[in-house]
């Protein structure tokens, strides 16, 4: 192998030129011929059962060719499954279109097709559907009451997944016998993921190909290909799902959606080109949600700070519906496996519950359950601190991991980490900048500052082992890759990973580049493409780089080898006496022996009589990775200065300090892109977003005058700090860095918030915390 050169450079993303100047290619900018455009009737009320669905005045309406029910379609359900007990978990099917009962308002009901995108909201509105309403289950209280109508007949309590995977024999006693025992009752509320590009999709029959051909915004095409072939009972081979460019995902696309299955059964019955694109109202009140979850957690701490012991209650609000193929047990299984996080904490109980309401369905989302229970432990280790009279960071200091491998009570075992390290570098670059100085000198002026910290691990690499833990029935890991070189010299990658925003292009052609000896200009990615990749997993879990990167970097080795052993029967010498270096093979013992690719191309494919037996024509090698352990562990820690407006009660964050380790950095600059864009995401959750809704289940944050998204002015500048453990578990030792700022953000945040209230003696433990919120506490007028 070459030496390194590009990996752990900010070489400029090769996606720029494309996206700045207008050139990329979106799913709402293809136009095929004939092409219709679809839209939703949308239930109008949270919970119903249909008594009728009149679209025969839709079907009058000029320009719509066609509308199309539940009955009309005939689809098979999605439904996503864990290998549980029944006791465990209570498997539920989406149907495609709602069919005799509606579960949330703006559930889809029927499906209109026309020829433009005005008449087609003009059909929407001449459809007549009558329901008989019933009472509606708005929150996770309604939902476990004894006598609670239910979303789900088949659903008992509401309840989707009831799991206790950890259990410490003894707990009861360590408790009772603690000489600290501290207590968090905290909420987080219900966000939405909010990609610049809504979801959408473009279907088409192929006739030539006799296939189905979606272009749609996934990060999971193969999935989605998988989905639509049994809903719409075709082979396989008759689907191809193909990704253009993607305004983003965050997770809200890494579940199949039932529009796009929709809209691609119009399609086929039509035999025309099917449009649909989401609009913002429907992108914010009827797409995959997130987030809303309820903790009610303790811990028991000796006298020197040291934890003995965690007990932990969650309850995730998951919405109407399953999502597939993760299913309603993503968010407690999560947080019930991973709480204890980067902290020696020896006993440990555990509860984990979905429960199903009158609202839209949930996907995973950015983090999944670790912004929430990091909030909820870093709470934990505040409110210990202040009753033990101990620094809040020297606490942490006290109980983090520092010997690795490490295996916690969760039975998980973490690689090597700078757990300690990122926690005494942030502490120290928020004092090296006079930040705690600042503070006092606010406070005898009767100003608010508060600082706070959040130390925690993002587990990436999730491999094939540690997803059917879960019980998953589709079980993700595993990734492909093919390393193809052409007579020029020049090499296609494919990867199962699917970017939307994350640099695919530029990071895998570092790794293939510096694989192969190659300019990354003779590097081409393809990706999102159900027919030319063998199969793939998508993006989600910071997996692209840890398993994704990893396939690739193998394939390109093996395509390496391929190279020497052509060039090597071409000399008549052993594959071992050939190295590649700067683009071209050459002997170890004679430098003056060379051959470029190009040549050794000619030789593979056009003149391949010069092969010996066991060299097979063509230059190209195929890869897989797995991991088979329990995932690797970036880490970081965050540190916050807050300052809290009294007469307003805005929340002005004057400084955020990220100290984090993914291992290599492929791409330092978009590890850095990375942490700023989730770090925005995470203040986001902590001080503005949040999905409500009033009694009846009407939505009531429909739009941006409603759901507040921060804008630049209030993200501050972010101080980033890199620390490098290398994976000894991926071909790259990169250990993946999607999640890491919206995991910690929230946390940090919060607890520079109560910082700041300190005086007041009120403490804050759900988000987002607002400014009546915050007004009402530094006036006193709130109780803890």
């Amino acid at each position: 192998m070459t030496e390194r050169k590009l990996v752990g450079r900010s070489v400029a993303r090769r996606e720029d030129p494309r996206l700045l100047s207008g050139r990329g290619r979106f799913v709402d900018d293809i136009a095929l011929p004939g092409m219709l455009h679809a839209q939703f009737v949308r239930s109008t009320v949270a919970h119903g059962e249909i008594a009728s669905i009149d679209l025969s005045a839709v079907r009058r309406v000029p320009g719509v060719v066609a509308a199309f029910t539940a009955d009309d379609l005939a689809l098979g359900d999605i439904t996503a499954q864990l290998g549980r007990p029944v006791s465990e978990y209570v498997p539920t099917a989406m149907p495609v279109l709602a069919r005799g009962k509606v579960r949330f308002v703006g559930e889809p009901v029927a499906i209109v097709v026309a020829r433009d995108a005005y008449a087609v909201e003009d059909g929407l509105e001449a459809a007549r559907v009558t329901y008989t309403t019933l009472p509606p289950v708005m929150s996770e209280e309604a939902a476990l009451a004894p006598d609670a109508p239910l979303v789900h007949a088949e659903a008992a309590r509401n309840t989707l997944v009831d799991v206790s995977l950890f259990a410490t024999d003894g707990i009861d006693g360590i408790f009772d016998s603690a000489p600290c025992v501290v207590h968090v009752d905290t909420r987080t509320g219900r966000q939405n993921a909010l990609p610049l590009e809504t979801r959408g999709v473009v279907a088409h029959w192929d006739d030539r190909e006799e296939q189905l051909v979606l272009q749609t915004c996934t990060q999971v095409p193969h999935q989605v290909r998988t989905v639509a072939s049994r809903s719409l009972r075709l082979d396989e081979r008759a689907v191809r799902v193909v990704v253009p460019d993607m305004g983003g995902g965050f997770g809200q696309k890494c579940v199949v959606g039932r529009e796009e299955i929709a809209a691609a059964a119009a399609a086929l019955r039509l035999r025309r080109p099917v449009k649909w694109i989401e609009d913002r109202k429907d992108a914010l009140s009827a797409s995959f949600l997130a987030r809303e979850q309820h903790y009610q957690v303790r811990a028991a701490f000796d006298a020197d700070g040291k934890i003995l012991a965690l007990d932990a209650d969650v309850v995730c609000d998951m919405g109407a519906y399953s999502c597939y193929p993760f299913t309603a047990g993503i968010e407690p299984l999560m947080a019930s496996a991973e709480m204890p996080g980067v902290y020696r904490v020896p006993a440990y109980r555990v509860r984990g519950r979905a429960v199903t309401t009158n609202k839209a369905p949930t996907a995973p989302y950015r983090g999944v359950s670790r912004p929430q229970y990091v909030m909820v432990v870093e709470r934990l280790f505040e409110r210990a601190a202040r009753e033990l009279d101990v620094d809040p960071v020297e606490i942490r200091r006290r109980n983090v991991i520092t010997d690795f491998p490490y295996t916690g009570v969760n039975a998980i075992t973490y690689d090597p980490g700078s757990y300690l390290e990122s926690l005494n570098l942030c502490e120290r670059l928020v004092k090296d900048e006079g930040w705690y100085d600042r503070q006092a000198a606010a406070a005898a002026e009767g100003r608010h500052l508060g600082i706070g910290y959040a130390c925690f691990s993002e587990r990436t690499g999730y491999g094939s082992a540690t997803f059917a833990q879960r019980k998953m029935q589709v079980v993700p890991g595993f990734d492909i890759s093919e390393v193809r070189m052409d007579t020029s010299g020049a090499v296609t990658v494919t990867t199962g990973t699917m970017s939307h925003g994350q640099s695919h292009e530029t990071t895998m052609a570092q790794i293939v580049a510096d694989e192969l000896g190659l300019d990354m200009a003779k590097v081409r990615l393809h990706q999102g493409d159900t027919d030319r990749i063998t199969y793939g997993w998508g993006t989600f879990a910071s997996r692209s780089i840890t398993v994704g990167g990893s396939a690739v970097r193998l394939a390109a080795a093996k395509l390496g080898d391929k190279l020497r052993a052509v060039a090597a029967a071409r000399w008549g010498v052993v594959p071992d006496e050939v190295e590649l270096a700067g683009g071209r093979v050459r002997r170890r013992d004679d430098h003056s022996a060379v051959m470029t690719y190009e040549e050794i191309a000619d030789t593979a494919y056009l003149q391949a009589q010069l092969l010996p037996k066991e060299i097979e024509p063509g230059l190209s090698a195929t890869a897989t990775f797995d991991v088979f352990n329990d995932g690797t562990f970036s880490n970081a820690t965050h540190g916050v200065v807050v300052e809290l407006h009294e007469g307003t009660g805005q929340v002005e964050i004057l400084r955020y300090v990220c100290v984090e380790d993914c291992g290599v950095a492929i791409n330092p600059q978009v590890v850095e892109g990375q942490c700023r864009g989730g770090i925005a995401q995470g203040i986001a959750g902590a001080l503005f977003e949040q999905v409500t809704y009033d009694a009846q289940g009407e939505p009531s944050a429909t739009s941006f005058m409603d759901y507040k998204v921060p804008t630049a002015h209030e993200i501050p500048d972010v101080l980033i700090h890199h620390l490098e453990t290398p994976c000894a578990f991926t071909e790259t030792g990169a250990k993946g860095a999607g999640e890491g700022g919206t995991i910690g953000a929230p946390a940090a945040v919060l607890n520079a918030v109560n910082d700041a209230l300190r005086p007041t003696g009120v403490e804050l433990d759900h988000t987002p915390v607002t400014p009546e919120t915050v007004y009402r506490a530094l006036h006193q007028e709130a109780t803890r």
